[in-house]
């Protein structure tokens, strides 16, 4: 019985990565899974229009965050505008920071057309609140993506609360022992009435999804 254990305890020792790996495609299998059985991604075949369909996918959850100004932010708060939601960590080192640069152009393309801020604005929510403090995220809004506070949030919050609330928009968040992060990349868009309409998936469907793309879902929200 010891030899057996101790077997199984070397083998898991030598493959750990594998495991992990193994454990990690397994997770985010599950979760696309679930993401496209509960209609949060649509696609049809033959479809490359990804702002094609806007019907309501379901309810937004709500959620109390803290902004980088201190304050609590909430999905009430905004209620009667547009709300844009993107999952992110600031350390991130692959795809936050290009998605994030181009939430910062469809931000501009709003601008010009007078609606954000008034009309739309943007939520960016660090699951990473450990590193990810108020002054890091407000320095990654400024200086490195030029984001418009007047109309942009940046929040943080408890890691296993935000994770949950992940969950609840469709995206999944795992991570490694390391501290660092794998994590769905999606851009959710919400509705004056707090539903969710539109999901992109950023990762997936890079060559649609542009900035042009979300600005466009954005103005056919707040004209509909």
């Amino acid at each position: 019985m010891r030899r057996g254990a101790g077997a199984v305890a070397a083998f898991v020792k030598k493959y750990s990565l594998q495991i992990f790996l193994f454990s990690l495609v397994f997770l985010f299998g599950i979760a696309a899974a679930w993401v496209y059985g509960s209609g949060m991604l649509k696609e049809d075949a033959g479809q490359s229009d990804p702002n094609a369909d806007f019907s309501i996918i379901k309810q937004a959850p709500d959620f109390a965050l803290e902004n980088v100004d201190g304050k609590s932010v909430s999905l009430a708060d905004t209620e009667g505008k547009v709300r844009l939601f993107y999952f992110f960590f600031a350390s991130c080192p692959d795809v936050c920071p290009p998605t994030t640069y181009m939430l910062t152009e469809a931000q501009d393309m709003l601008k010009e057309k007078g609606v954000f801020g008034k009309d739309v604005v943007f939520h960016s929510v660090s699951f990473d609140p450990e590193r990810d403090s108020k002054e890091v995220l407000k320095k990654w809004a400024l200086e490195k993506n030029k984001a418009d506070l007047s109309g942009w949030y940046f929040l943080r919050g408890d890691e296993k609360k935000t994770a949950e609330l992940m969950e609840q928009f469709g995206s999944l968040v795992i991570k490694d022992k390391d501290g660092n992060f794998s994590h769905s990349n999606y851009v959710t868009l919400v509705d004056g009435e707090g539903n969710i309409r539109k999901v992109y998936n950023v990762q997936m469907d890079a060559d649609d999804v542009t900035a042009e793309t979300i600005a466009t879902g954005v103005m056919k929200l707040l004209e509909s």
